[in-house]
């Protein structure tokens, strides 16, 4: 009898020592079950993160590439718009005044006084050809890149010339020059003057289409969007609308991925 109760006692603790081993291993089985779930959820935050870059390098290049094609538009812009200057200088020039042949017998009339060159006549703040030529000016320090510069000079055009028509070109270009230096926060602010001085320039829908590239390179896509879709709302005839409808069908395409 003593002999069954030792083994009885024996198998207890036995049968004690095993619950408690068992519950110690379904304790570490459900701390490897919650450090499991840990780690999908931080794989799938990882996964998710990853296709976010994915689609915002996309619209990056998108947009670097559609910058590239505006950049190059620009550039043959510009060269027509000095031409344009150039041409309009030329048409304004003033006309000698051809000589007078002294009549028969007569004493030679009295010379015709020439009239007094730029630097006599001093600056023309309201004429025509003065505002050309300060708007040529601002043109060649922008492309010089002296970007700095060529905004002053642009704002001193503006400043002067309000009601011009070059004008609102005047302004696009102070955008651009921000733009060009990625300060796009200011470029924004700039282009938006654009919109704000003439809404039926042709530079209006480059402007917004600057705007929208802006927001784009800023991560900013449903601004950016927005803007383009106002380039093609508002200006359906322009080139700008063309590049804003690639531009809305490549991000169309990364939101499909």
């Amino acid at each position: 009898m003593l002999g069954l109760a030792a083994g009885g006692c024996a198998t207890g603790r036995s049968v004690a020592d095993v619950q408690r081993e068992l519950w110690a291993l379904s304790a570490q089985l459900t701390e490897v079950r919650v450090a499991q779930d840990l780690v999908s959820a931080d794989l799938a935050r990882a996964l998710a993160e990853l296709r976010s870059l994915d689609a915002r390098a996309a619209d990056t290049q998108a947009t670097m590439a559609a910058s590239s094609a505006e950049l190059a538009r620009l550039r043959a812009r510009l060269d027509a718009t000095e031409a344009e200057v150039r041409q309009m200088r030329a048409t304004t020039a003033p006309r000698t005044t051809p000589g007078l042949a002294p009549p028969p017998g007569g004493s030679p009339p009295a010379a015709v006084p020439s009239a007094p060159d730029d630097a006599a006549r001093g600056p023309q703040l309201g004429g025509t050809e003065s505002a050309e030529e300060a708007y040529a000016a601002a043109l060649n320090t922008f492309r010089a890149r002296e970007h700095g510069q060529a905004v002053l000079d642009f704002l001193d055009f503006i400043a002067r010339h309000p009601a011009h028509a070059l004008a609102p070109h005047a302004q696009y270009w102070i955008g651009e020059a921000y733009f060009v230096q990625r300060d796009y926060r200011h470029a924004v602010v700039e282009f938006r003057r654009v919109l704000e001085m003439a809404p039926a320039s042709p530079r209006a829908a480059d402007a917004l289409l600057r705007i929208g590239m802006c927001h784009a390179t800023l991560g900013e896509s449903a601004p950016a969007a927005a803007a383009w879709q106002r380039v093609a709302r508002d200006y359906p005839r322009s080139h700008a609308a063309g590049t804003a409808h690639g531009l809305l069908r490549a991000r169309a395409a990364t939101r499909r991925r």
